[in-house]
């Protein structure tokens, strides 16, 4: 049986069996529709799941920037889900009951400097295409208007102004904001658009998105993360590269660099000013790292 029909009757059960809200019902909807995603990306089914690939999809969903209690409820789902699935013997074992779901604690965000977010650019030639116009718009929107990857893919021409130079986004929870469109990204979005979109466009099956894979298809979050990879890769770099830290980054560097920290909020779209503060550890733990290195005073007598 394939997963949506699983989900299906996984969904049922919940309500007729367990007599559970449609609230909750619908939180699990989403938590099996974004997990079953990925496992189709992988051609995983239901009998290939195992504890490791459980767990590194915990660690994807926490370097995607899900919050740990997100992550924590995420898991007990797919706890839940699977138990059932063995209930029915559609697995021999419940995978999931020995992947925890971390606990809810405050986490520093990793970042990249802008010297390694400059060498990751530079090594993506927007001339050659299509897929590298394509990918360097990818890098530039994601670091230069700080968008989540979930943004990223559903991206629409309408929601491009060139005029006024920013983006219309529809983010957590159905809520529009606008994110400025920095002048490299507009540049490299504009290449991408006039020159390489349309050979990546498939004729009998269009569709609205602005990123397109090589089968014309919208991209997906898995691909976006494959493609960061490899540019990442290409430039270089030693450091872990994911879509969400493109994000941190952009974040980080403007707090770096004197932007306000409600400024930063509204362009992440955060609803709450709390969650935009985790960017101040990042930087006093920069700057606890610079008078380390620089003050006369701030070396440790064992470090000499």
């Amino acid at each position: 049986m394939e997963w949506p029909a699983l989900t299906e009757r996984f969904l049922l059960y919940l309500a007729a069996e367990c007599g559970l809200s449609v609230n909750y019902r619908e939180s699990v909807r989403r938590s099996l529709e974004r997990f079953t995603a990925w496992c189709r990306g992988r051609d995983l089914a239901p009998q290939h799941i195992t504890e490791p690939l459980l767990a590194e999809y915990r660690r994807l969903l926490h370097e995607e920037g899900l919050a740990f209690s997100s992550c924590r409820i995420a898991m007990v789902h797919l706890r839940r889900f699977f138990r059932y699935l063995s209930s029915r013997n559609v697995v021999e074992q419940n995978p999931a009951e020995l992947v925890k779901g971390g606990t809810v604690r405050p986490h520093i965000p990793e970042t990249l400097c802008a010297e390694a977010v400059a060498a990751m650019l530079n090594a993506t030639d927007p001339e050659d295409l299509p897929y590298g116009a394509r990918d360097r718009a990818i890098l530039e929107m994601l670091y230069g208007s700080g968008l989540r990857v979930s943004e990223l893919v559903n991206l629409r021409a309408d929601s491009v102004s060139w005029e006024e130079k920013f983006l219309r986004i529809t983010g957590k929870g159905n809520k529009t904001r606008y994110v400025p469109l920095g002048g490299m990204a507009a540049k490299a979005l504009q290449n991408y658009m006039q020159k390489a979109r349309y050979l990546l466009a498939n004729e009998q099956h269009r569709v609205p998105q602005l990123f397109l894979s090589n089968r014309g298809e919208r991209l997906t979050r898995e691909r976006i993360r494959q493609i960061i990879r490899k540019r990442a890769a290409a430039a270089g770099l030693h450091e872990r590269v994911y879509p969400h830290i493109m994000r941190h980054s952009f974040a980080t560097h403007l707090l770096e660099n004197g932007a306000d920290l409600r400024v930063i909020q509204d362009m992440l779209g955060h609803a709450d000013l709390a969650t935009t503060q985790i960017y101040t550890h990042v930087e006093a733990k920069r700057l606890v790292g610079l008078h380390r290195s620089f003050h006369p005073r701030g070396r440790k007598p064992n470090d000499a």
